[in-house]
């Protein structure tokens, strides 16, 4: 009988490749000093043997805990508390596994609060950075020196190209947008769609914003945009902006931020719960309650859960070397209408 395949070791690969064990180390982790001849043969030992390496015995490897720092926004968004609920379950379950996870608040869409907080950074302590980028040419710098110190950057859920984030984890923000549109510009009467967004100076929004405006103007001539008016992701603020939008008014809206207690109480005082269309963002409280009273026709969804999941397993790798050069792929976006609602 056939003995079963064991998994490849490094002392597997180094027998393979002719090489010393310190030089498959240094391919492994990307370190200098192996001549390109050499790091070729290494790499062929790699995908001749399958050779994958451990994560957790990497990680026990190293001289102090690999360090997670996720930088969100501060404030009531009910999305971001779901982020920080969902990190302090992940903390909570992967004690042993030599990861060291923190969480740092900033004051939300304030660019000059989140450079500080990430030059604030010690690389003695932290490997890996995930960041709710906010588009800002002050946060762009703090990322790109943060990494020349050592401290590789994860954008989440708002992405910020150009800078040195390594990878991106998140749901296909015009995607989004553009599945917002082909649902509003089916089941809206035609008319004026209103659009509210947190801010524009979020990637996220401004690219669901450019999905929306591309299907709508493209797809559904009888409909037309009114807006964007920034809510903040704010209770109050998405309120008064969402009854600006009703005055108008509108057949149906669309907010791309957070913000929805204040955009479900502008319907119930107008009177329009139910004959205004809406499709709104993220699985909270506020928006189940909009699903089962009529008022929210729509919720898509980016499951934080899975993307802090995703991120932590992005922060390891990077932080030991171990990530590609292809980028994660997105994550998927869930639809909720009233009679799908998950109990909650």
């Amino acid at each position: 009988m056939d003995e079963l395949k064991r998994r490849a070791t490094v002392h597997d690969v180094a027998r393979e490749a002719g090489v010393s064990l310190a030089t498959v180390d240094r391919v492994l982790n990307g370190r200098p000093g192996v001549r390109t001849e050499t790091a070729g043969k290494v790499a062929e030992a790699i995908r001749t043997l399958d050779f994958r390496r451990d994560l957790s015995a990497s990680l026990l490897a190293r001289a102090r805990d690999l360090g997670v720092t996720f930088l969100l926004p501060d404030g009531r968004n009910e999305f971001m508390l779901g982020l920080i609920d969902a990190i302090s379950r992940r903390a909570h379950a992967t004690k042993g596994e030599r990861i060291s996870i923190d969480t740092m608040l900033v004051p939300a869409f304030d660019g000059a609060a989140l450079a500080t907080a990430l030059a604030g950074l010690d690389p003695k302590q932290c490997d890996c950075a995930v960041v709710v980028a906010t588009e800002d040419d002050r946060v762009r710098r703090a990322i790109d020196q943060a990494s020349r110190r050592g401290i590789a950057v994860v954008t989440l859920v708002s992405d910020l190209p150009g800078s040195a984030r390594r990878h991106f984890v998140g749901i296909d923000n015009q995607a989004a947008g553009r599945t917002a549109a082909s649902l509003l510009g089916r089941f809206a009467a035609p008319g004026p769609i209103g659009l509210i967004v947190g801010s524009l100076s979020l990637a996220d929004h401004h690219q669901r914003r450019e999905g929306f405006e591309a299907v709508l103007h493209g797809e559904f001539p009888g409909h037309r945009i009114t807006g964007p008016l920034e809510g903040r992701d704010d209770d109050a603020r998405t309120e008064a902006a969402a009854l600006e939008l009703l005055a108008r008014p509108v057949t149906g809206i669309y907010n791309l931020g957070a913000g929805n207690a204040g955009l479900l109480r502008a319907l119930e005082r107008t009177g329009l719960t139910g004959k205004v269309r809406v499709v709104a963002h993220e699985l909270t409280d506020a928006t189940r309650a909009g699903l089962a009273s009529g008022a929210i026709d729509v919720v898509i969804d980016q499951n934080p859960d899975g993307e802090i999941a995703a991120a932590l397993g992005l922060a390891r790798a990077v932080a030991l070397g171990q990530d590609t050069e292809r980028r994660p792929a997105p994550i998927e976006i869930g639809l909720y209408l009233r009679d799908n609602l998950p109990r909650g």
